[in-house]
């Protein structure tokens, strides 16, 4: 971003200042020289892990679409036959069964038994009957549709394909996501702004030595050197190379815990979060109820929420706690 166009801008800065001093004799030092391609080998070398950081998640993202159905079950001409779900089009009928994943946004014709998991789409936390008839004019409450990419979990269905591709639910919210404008992160706005701070020091006490050194009786060249000197010593050469780094090595470090980062400033973002909203349960959550605290005998029993531990908290002996047990069951 900003910073890197900073370091491009010091290294031409440090290549102008070894021209001014070698035109007029050609045997001038080389720092200026030096310190210009090592500006330009620090931003290749971030940009660098960046892409690298970026192509390994989007390989990844890639790779999910893996999980989406390749093959469908579709009548066509009195025969049963398996095609590409892309193949699909509007009115073909397909039959699904319990593991499948549904291929696209499916009108109910016929089901025996049959039951889908819309955790991902709808939140809801139970497996959803489906069956021909129409039930609610809204298309996301009605159990005769069945959406594309939820999951089959229970009994046979035949039904007639009703959307495909994007105008699928599932590509209607999609679409709507993919369309959101991507605002600046914490730390891209931090960076620019400390650009724009380190910029207007550099520039200000480089013309002000520019203007002392002409005052004093310097060559103008003289000046001009002093300038460029300034500005680039000003530059802070490693902030750029140390903040990619932190942020690759902490992307490194949520993807063994299975968190994918596809964007390295995603990183900062995530830790400057302090409030998540969310309605969607099965998204955030694992889709599952645990009991986390009960009250009888007067008082509050706390229980941990992993499930290997439950059994070695339970009081199961008190009396108190038999008779909990019971009007749970009831």
């Amino acid at each position: 971003g900003g910073f890197s166009l900073l370091l491009i801008a010091g290294a031409i800065l440090c290549w102008t200042a070894y021209l001014i001093q070698y035109i007029p004799n050609n045997n001038t030092e080389r720092d200026n020289l030096y310190l210009g391609f090592v500006l330009l080998v620090i931003v290749l070398f971030t940009g660098c892990f960046c892409y690298y950081q970026e192509a390994k998640s989007s390989a990844i993202i890639k790779s999910f679409g893996k999980m989406v159905p390749q093959k469908a079950n579709v009548i066509r001409e009195s025969e049963i036959s398996e095609i590409n779900t892309n193949s699909l089009v509007v009115g073909d009928i397909v039959e699904v069964k319990f593991g499948d994943r549904i291929p696209a946004d499916i009108r109910v014709i016929k089901a025996s038994s049959f039951k889908v998991d819309n955790s991902a789409l709808t939140g809801e936390s139970e497996p959803q009957n489906r069956t021909p008839e129409c039930t609610h004019e809204n298309i996301l409450e009605t159990s005769n549709i069945a959406f594309f990419s939820t999951n089959a979990v229970e009994g046979t269905r035949r039904g007639i394909v009703v959307s495909i591709g994007d105008n699928t639910m599932m590509g209607r919210i999609a679409h709507l996501t993919s369309g959101l404008k991507q605002g600046k992160t914490p730390i891209g706005r931090e960076i620019n702004h400390f650009v724009n701070i380190i910029t207007g020091i550099g520039i200000t006490i480089g013309v002000g030595f520019f203007v002392i050194a002409i005052a004093l009786g310097y060559y103008w060249l003289d000046g001009v050197l002093f300038l460029i000197g300034i500005i680039v010593a000003v530059i802070p050469v490693g902030l750029l190379a140390t903040v990619t780094v932190m942020l690759t090595l902490t992307a490194k470090r949520m993807a063994r815990k299975n968190c994918l980062v596809k964007n390295l400033e995603a990183v900062e973002t995530l830790g400057s979060t302090s409030v998540i909203c969310s309605d969607k349960t099965g998204t955030l959550t694992q889709n599952v109820t645990t009991v986390a605290h009960t009250w009888y005998n007067n008082k509050i029993h706390e229980y941990p929420l992993s499930s290997s531990e439950i059994g070695e908290e339970l009081e199961i002996d008190q009396l108190a706690w038999q008779d909990l047990l019971r009007v749970a069951i009831l």
